[in-house]
């Protein structure tokens, strides 16, 4: 859901691009931003930041001592604490395009923004560690492609590889070109430096340490990006009274629902969001959300690097504590941008609803602390692009590379090649960030990009889990069905105009169903004509089955009551819906 693109068409949401525009998206944008945001660094601003490049090549360094096997490169030795699996997972996905994008939803529809967070990603993450994760960490798959090589057959597997080493590279470009077109604006680097630069801190720590160097430099982004934004928030707050002050504001300018997150969600109720409550629950907190967190490798392979079983399980529940307020840091800044600007995002303003954070930071922090602000910009976007390149290269490598082509190996060669994958996958996300320059709808595929891949990956692991008659054959078909429909629903029927959907952000919820329930209704199909997986093959693979690495006994401490992965993962459900009850009146 993350994204940077042109949100000045009233009937597209904020983070769209409209294909149809005659500007490309990166002059739009960036003639803008400098236009009105370039930002009064100095010296001190400047400092702050090399010192944060020092200590990302510093931990680079560090990590590089505990590589020796292609278990170590790739998944860390499977040998870090939850606490450091669990930061490293949530920041892989907080991408500055997250950030930047979400304070723009918040800026041009209010508090809709929390259906990203609390039924969009929240749910989700819990099942992924009670319920998935016993099935990926006990199968002792190196990644999320392996697992369908062991449920179904080399058809699922190498299509999932394919798929997924392709998207990888392409939002790890979009991260880059992101980037370049924000720094450019902000601080008057020319893109292609913007664009090197980072291409080359990423490359060097995660082919010094692998897995190990990107999760731990996840951590520390973790923290740099909130010390970014809480400045942010809290200045912003105080600036236009409070809460109170804000909310008031807003409900005089703008309408009573802008404030709330249910309000005109109605059937057959018009909002600028194209979504009722039906396709909000189903589209985007069932089948986008839980294609994303159940299967994306990005997210699946920091808890894959867990000491243990329950360390594993932890992770993404660990991660959804800080992931239910960290929407108050993305979506309050957009808020105050609505009030402080009236008039932002549309043709009476100079200011687009993708520069509210942008706006903020020039308006309202001085040296030093601005200095915190564009390191932890900067960290966000190195953080979402470190996540896609390591994934990448551990898919490569290990379903494709040493499934298909050399076979048999020593494992030095692997870790060889896993260094020079990760290069050449830099390097192409180098290329997709230049070739990103002149489309002006490639934000819009970012958009899309979890409904045509995740959603259908999604159905074919939860038929593929939950019914031992799934056949072998059907993994592949589904997977192929699923993803052929959501582009079908996307690129014909909605961008062709044969069925009415009020925005993009409403046809990506469609496309997703289509997506899933086509994916599923293949999968049924080929079963019924093709033969089951003998149920011997099955064992830790379907629910109700058992392998010997799910009996794995809970490590030291782990059997505190307050580490149990069941309280975690209520307490957070608990928590997120406790979350939307003063704004749902």
């Amino acid at each position: 859901m993350e994204n940077l693109a042109d949100p000045s068409d009233p009937a597209g949401p904020a983070g769209l691009a409209d294909p149809s525009g005659t500007a490309g998206l990166a002059a739009d944008l960036a003639a803008d931003l400098a236009a009105e945001l370039r930002l009064p660094v100095d010296w001190l601003d400047y400092t702050i930041l090399a010192v944060y490049f020092v200590v990302v090549l510093g931990i680079g360094f560090a990590a590089r001592r505990s590589v020796r096997t292609s278990l170590d490169f790739f998944l860390s030795g499977r040998s870090l604490p939850a606490w450091v699996t669990g930061l490293a997972f949530i920041a892989a996905n907080l991408g500055a395009t997250e950030i930047l994008g979400m304070a723009a939803n918040s800026a041009q529809y209010g508090v809709y923004t929390t259906h990203w967070y609390w039924i969009g990603a929240i749910p989700a993450m819990v099942f992924l560690g009670l319920v998935m994760m016993p099935f990926y960490y006990g199968s002792k798959v190196r990644s999320v492609p392996e697992f369908l090589l062991l449920r179904f057959d080399r058809g699922a597997h190498l299509l999932s590889s394919v798929l997924f080493a392709f998207a990888a590279i392409l939002i790890a470009g979009v991260n880059l070109y992101a980037l370049a077109i924000v720094v450019e604006a902000l601080l008057g680097w020319p893109e292609w430096v913007s664009i090197v630069v980072a291409g080359i801190f990423v490359l060097a720590y995660i082919t010094l340490g692998g897995l190990s160097s990107a999760i731990y430099n996840e951590v520390l982004q973790f923290f740099v990006i909130l010390a970014a934004l809480i400045p942010i928030t809290v200045l912003g707050l105080k600036k236009v009274g409070g809460w109170d002050g804000l909310s008031d504001s807003l409900t005089e300018s703008r309408e009573p629902d802008f404030v709330t997150a249910w309000g005109g969600t109605g059937i057959g109720s018009d909002n600028p969001l194209g979504a009722n409550w039906l396709t909000i629950v189903l589209g985007l907190g069932f089948v986008l959300s839980f294609g994303y967190w159940t299967t994306n490798f990005a997210e699946v392979q920091r808890a894959l690097s867990a000491k243990n079983l329950s360390a594993a399980q932890r992770t993404p529940l660990i991660a959804a504590f800080p992931k239910i307020f960290i929407v108050f840091l993305v979506m309050i800044p957009g808020l105050v941008a609505a009030v402080l600007v009236p008039r932002i995002g549309t043709s009476e303003s100079d200011l687009q609803y993708n520069d509210a954070i942008p706006y903020l930071m020039e308006d309202l922090l001085p040296n030093g602390v601005l200095g915190i602000a564009v390191t932890g910009l900067l960290a966000a976007f190195m953080a979402g692009m470190a996540a896609n390149v390591s994934s990448f290269n551990t898919v490569f490598t290990t379903d494709i590379w040493a499934k298909y082509v050399v076979r048999d190996r020593q494992d030095g060669y692997y870790v060889r090649f896993g260094r020079l994958i990760t290069a050449i996958g830099v390097l192409a996300s180098i290329g997709t960030a230049f070739l990103a320059s002149s489309f002006s709808n490639i934000m819009s595929y970012l958009q899309t990009l979890f409904s045509f891949f995740n959603v259908p990956m999604f159905v074919v692991f939860i038929i593929g889990m939950f019914w031992r008659r799934a056949s072998m054959k059907s993994g592949f078909w589904g997977l192929l069905a699923g993803t052929t429909a959501a582009m079908i629903n996307y690129f014909v029927l909605y961008k062709r105009d044969v069925i009415d959907i009020p925005s993009d952000q409403g046809a990506n919820f469609v496309s997703a169903i289509a997506g899933f329930v086509a994916g599923a209704v293949v999968m049924v199909a080929v079963s019924l004509f093709t033969a089951p997986k003998p149920d011997a093959d099955l064992q830790g693979l379907v629910y109700g089955t058992r392998s010997p690495g799910m009996d794995e006994p809970p490590g030291e401490g782990d059997d505190a009551w307050y580490r149990r992965p069941a309280l975690l993962g209520w307490g957070a459900i608990v928590l997120a819906a406790a979350c939307y009850i003063p704004f749902s009146f």
